[in-house]
């Protein structure tokens, strides 16, 4: 019985990861497709609709797993995530074409990233985000999106603009041959499956934490954060392949600022959450000073321009591997 709880647990985690990658990329892509026939800026689109669609994942499970009480799993997933976006994805984004940050509007987003992570960490010092916690969060993700329609109005000659507009691939620019209804088609589409499988992963990695004395937060760390990054990993590469530095980073800085502020606003609004008390030995200082090196690295000092080399993406890339081998040490032992 304990063997096939576990093969069934695990068979509802994968197959909700793989339902969960799929739906979102239709859904973010139903959803850009449906602004861009509606006239919105691509920029706009950028910036709000795809940071909002590539976050919807976490989102979801982040809600879910509050509901159901599996607080560690909406923490460590958003928590995760921020860190696997950083190391992993810009590691790997940055060895496969150095990338070079030069929009302005993303010199702004690093430091408000560095701030809005700063709130997260002072609120957890009390070993709870509670629902007053939950509120300025949410406040804050809606500051961001007022701050980005303002943005998309008056930041023409940005360069992440003049790559949104140029990009054929970029999730925002004019869908040739594409109609209205078949974008919000696959924007519900994209919806239900969201929903269906995020409810089918978290019951999968709960189910499977229960059964293989695993911790929850580990669990949203390691397995959910990866999964639900893949979208991040798979936009910011073919970015970085195509040349599109800003749109690369720009997912990775977006995707960060809704997780910290709309997913775990969401999930501790539902009910506040408990912090573990290894998140703030071990996540938080990771999750904080990956934060830290990608604002130095994309602010630039001392006349350096704000870039990634490869081998500050290795450096990056070794960060993960190192904080995944702790993650794995300390359930061992």
């Amino acid at each position: 019985m304990y063997s096939d709880g576990v093969i069934w647990f695990s068979v509802a985690l994968i197959g909700g990861l793989g339902a969960l990658i799929w739906s979102a990329d239709r859904f973010v892509t139903g959803a850009a497709g449906t602004a861009s026939v509606l006239g919105l800026s691509p920029l706009l689109i950028g910036m709000l609709v795809v940071g909002f669609g590539t976050s919807a994942p976490e989102m979801l499970i982040s809600a879910i797993s509050a509901a159901q009480g599996a607080s560690g799993i909406a923490l460590g997933n958003a928590w995760g995530s921020n860190i696997a976006n950083i190391a992993l994805i810009l590691g790997v984004s940055a060895l496969v074409r150095p990338l070079a940050v030069r929009s302005r509007i993303l010199k702004i987003e690093l430091p408000v990233l560095a701030g809005v992570t700063g709130i997260a960490a002072a609120q957890i010092l009390n070993g709870v985000i509670d629902r007053l916690d939950a509120l300025v969060l949410l406040v804050g993700i809606a500051a961001l999106v007022g701050w980005s329609i303002y943005q998309s109005r008056s930041a023409a000659v940005d360069t992440l603009a003049e790559e949104m507009r140029a990009d054929p691939h970029a999730a925002g620019s004019p869908q040739n041959g594409s109609t209205l209804t078949t974008h919000v088609v696959w924007l519900v589409v994209g919806l239900i499956v969201l929903v269906a499988s995020s409810r089918v992963l978290v019951w999968g990695a709960v189910g499977l934490a229960s059964a293989a004395g695993i911790s929850d937060l580990v669990i949203g760390l390691t397995i959910v954060a990866v999964g639900t990054s893949l979208p991040e990993m798979a936009s910011s590469v073919a970015a970085a392949r195509r040349g599109e530095d800003d749109i690369a980073v720009g997912n990775v800085i977006g995707s960060n600022l809704f997780n910290t502020l709309g997913v775990v606003g969401i999930g501790a609004m539902i009910r506040p959450i408990v912090v573990d008390p290894a998140v703030l030995t071990r996540d938080l200082p990771v999750m904080a000073g990956l934060t830290l090196l990608l604002f130095v690295v994309g602010i630039g000092w001392r006349g350096r321009p704000g870039r990634i080399n490869r081998w500050e993406g290795a450096l990056l890339l070794a960060i993960y591997l190192g904080y995944m081998a702790t993650i794995a040490a300390t359930q061992m032992s």
